[in-house]
């Protein structure tokens, strides 16, 4: 998420629509939740408070019930299928040395994953788990294997869009990237913290500093750009996320990179990679 791209035009249409359909904020404002810290995730992965989010069902925030509804462990929910093992087979691979060993977690990961419903969930388990290896595919290209938490050289680059009056930057603040999928401008790091429940704008190191909101951050944007194109196969995903600087020959050495972890990934979870993987 290093240079200006797709993401731009997918979250500023994102953000349009949210605008034109005069969403309340206090309502449901998209099926995946991450809610902001006073808002419900309903049984059915909105955002919003009252019976319909707070009561049966709730699955995070201030419920009624005094215990969300937990994620289910059994082997074809998130949890059953990023195991242990399959977690620990990524981060093994980064070096002693790197930041993020000592930061990103599995159960950080489960965490975050009870804010969005909707994650590798919504299809069958095949579908479910082709998603959890496209997320993961791109996570270790992006992370080198969950090796840094920030940007190599981030701070050196501005990533301040000036033109989105509706996230205006700190002067103060880098908005470079950070997390497992490396949230970069301030439009994203706004937007993000809006949802989420954190001040992108003026504290974006959090994102570096604590672990569940940088996995939070990461689903936010694969929820609101990614999921959707899952269907259409891996390549969709890497020109949701990366398209305009290495799709069509743009940098095929990363473009291979990202598909050859993605069909690593599926191996290892004993589902066919599908068509339509490069784009």
């Amino acid at each position: 998420m290093a240079t200006p791209n797709l993401r731009e035009t997918l979250v500023t249409l994102s953000l349009f629509g949210l605008l034109t359909v005069g969403i309340m904020p206090e309502m449901a404002s998209s099926q995946n939740c991450g809610c902001a810290a006073n808002l419900c995730c309903s049984k059915y992965g909105y955002c919003g408070t009252g019976d319909p989010y707070c009561g049966d069902g709730c699955r995070s925030g201030p419920c009624y019930s005094s215990t969300p509804t937990p994620i289910p462990s059994g082997g074809g929910s998130v949890a059953g299928i990023v195991t242990d093992s399959f977690f620990n087979g990524i981060i093994g691979q980064a070096a002693a040395s790197c930041a993020g060993k000592r930061f990103y977690t599995r159960q950080a990961f489960l965490d975050a994953a009870r804010g969005y419903a909707l994650f590798a969930s919504s299809g069958s388990s095949d579908d479910n788990k082709r998603e959890i290896a496209a997320f993961f595919a791109h996570v270790t290209h992006e992370t080198g294997h969950f090796c840094y938490i920030e940007e190599i050289n981030g701070a050196s680059h501005d990533y301040c869009d000036r033109s989105s009056t509706q996230y205006p930057c700190n002067p103060s603040k880098k908005y470079f990237g950070r997390g497992p999928l490396q949230l970069t401008w301030n439009y994203n790091y706004g937007a993000a913290g809006k949802a989420i429940g954190f001040d992108g704008l003026n504290s974006p190191e959090t994102v570096a500093n604590d672990v569940v909101t940088s996995f939070k951050t990461a689903f936010w944007f694969w929820m609101t750009n990614v999921h959707s194109v899952m269907a259409q196969g891996f390549g969709a995903t890497i020109r949701a996320i990366n398209g305009a600087v290495e799709c069509n020959g743009g940098n095929t050495p990363a473009v291979q990179a990202r598909v050859r972890y993605y069909t690593d990934y599926c191996s290892q979870l004993g589902v066919a990679p599908g068509n339509n993987l490069s784009c």
